[in-house]
């Protein structure tokens, strides 16, 4: 046997045992394993992806297994952390490689070093590396590349810390994915060249998120003592998942059938009031109806927390884009029962709006009034109170925006209830019940939306 092509078995069987290792540790990312290959590469000096194979080259491998038994369970899943995150595909607007690579391998790596119990990954995180964490967990919170490139960019990094940090983390090569991204962009000429690479960029992110997702699903399905050993991993792919709904197309999730009276165009076959116009001169056989059948939002309660930290001008967006929506006709009908409930420990205020004019009034007088403490129950026993009154008599909603701290009920609602945060702190807290539905409110250019 030629000594390249033993040099290449020794390789595939290093490369297969390290991903049985990972298998059999965390059985969740067997698709996304699979979906990941092993290829030789001798164009590397290490490893790395483009999406569709771990490109590696033999010698790396063995050099790596003979320091270390961690250091290629820790490559692998560095790499497989990549393809499930996003990083492969960068959002357009984050084109400085050199940052977004040191972000990407920042976000990889952390989730790896916050794995407990893993004895493929799991190992004693240098102090330097620590105190790198505790600083950017203090001000970022959540460590995705996209929130740790923005942060750099509206705090400034300088070049010898940017160059430290990067090369603490760097763990693979990354001229893979420049490859791909360089692809997207050929001669203005060609434009057909240029649209299949997006739509190949496209797929290539759809099939990670897809994967992300089936291991969270999976994760979710061997119950809670699954995810107990896995630090952040569980929130980081929560984030990658996530979708995000403009906050008018959300609220139509809570629309109910009834009719209304105007005008039903489709329902009107214009065949036969054609055909009367001819027969009997000014006479149509038949008229349009002048009631259809719509789906729209009849009652909705939206509670406030004017208690303690919420970002005045986000709950201040809020409701302006609330009244805006209040009067379009496609959202709402034209008779709406719409209750804002200002509270704290108690509900404070009741205000019942049925027109954007109203909901334009009551936003000149509110205010996030701060200081005091919390309890979202008094809320739920105040609109049960309501229903038992027919105040409210078709609700399918409640949305409560608030920053999070406080006593959550334990009884399931008849109605959706949606507990509205403003930060990833709180979205991701343990507090709210499983029942309730948890979103993150977020402004992007002049629309709010909600990420679930």
């Amino acid at each position: 046997m030629k000594a390249t092509e033993k040099l290449w078995e020794i390789g595939e069987k290093l490369l297969f045992e390290t991903k049985t290792e990972l298998l059999l540790s965390m059985p969740f990312l067997g698709s996304s394993l699979d979906a990941l290959p092993g290829k030789m590469d001798l164009t590397t000096t290490t490893f790395g992806t483009d999406g569709e194979f771990l490109r590696c080259n033999p010698t790396f491998l063995m050099q790596a297994f003979s320091r270390n038994e961690q250091e290629l369970p820790r490559a692998y899943l560095h790499a497989l952390l990549h393809c499930l995150l996003g990083h492969l595909v960068p959002p357009p607007e984050m084109d400085d490689r050199i940052r977004w690579n040191l972000c990407a391998d920042i976000a990889a790596e952390s989730v790896i070093d916050s794995i407990e119990n893993c004895a493929p990954v799991s190992r004693l995180i240098r102090d330097k590396r620590a105190a790198i964490y505790a600083r950017l967990e203090g001000e970022v919170r959540v460590l995705t590349a996209q929130r740790l490139y923005r942060h750099f960019e509206e705090t400034g990094l300088d070049g010898m810390t940017e160059a430290a940090w990067a090369e603490e983390f760097r763990v693979d090569d990354h001229s893979f994915w420049e490859e791909l991204l360089d692809k997207e962009k050929p001669a203005d000429e060609d434009k057909r060249e240029q649209e299949k690479r997006e739509e190949a960029l496209d797929a290539l992110n759809r099939k990670w998120e897809e994967k992300a997702s089936r291991v969270l699903m999976e994760i979710e399905a061997q119950g809670a003592k699954a995810g107990k050993g896995l630090g952040n991993l569980v929130k980081i792919l929560s984030v990658r998942v996530r979708k995000k709904v403009l906050y008018r197309d959300f609220l139509k999730k809570y629309a109910v059938a009834r009719e209304e009276a105007r005008v039903d165009p489709d329902s009107f076959d214009y065949g036969f009031y054609n055909y009367g116009l001819t027969l009997y001169g000014n006479m149509p056989l038949i008229e349009e109806n002048e009631y259809c059948e719509s789906r729209k939002v009849s009652e909705l309660v939206i509670a406030i927390d004017t208690s303690a930290s919420c970002e005045v001008t986000l709950v201040e967006k809020f409701l302006r884009e609330t009244a805006a929506i209040l009067g379009n006709e496609e959202v709402f009908f034209n008779n709406v029962n719409l209750r804002i409930l200002e509270c704290d420990d108690k509900v404070r205020s009741d205000r019942v709006l049925t027109k954007p004019a109203e909901l334009a009034d009551y936003m000149e007088r509110f205010e996030v009034r701060g200081g005091g403490g919390t309890d979202f129950r008094p809320v739920f026993d105040y609109v049960a109170a309501l229903i038992d009154a027919r105040e409210l008599k078709e609700l399918k909603a409640l949305i409560y925006l608030t920053d999070g701290f406080g006593a959550y009920p334990t009884v399931p609602t008849p109605y959706e209830t949606v507990f509205v945060y403003q930060t990833e702190e709180m979205y991701f807290s343990e507090g709210a019940p499983r029942w309730a539905v948890k979103v993150l409110l977020s402004a992007e250019g002049k629309e709010l939306r909600y990420e679930h």
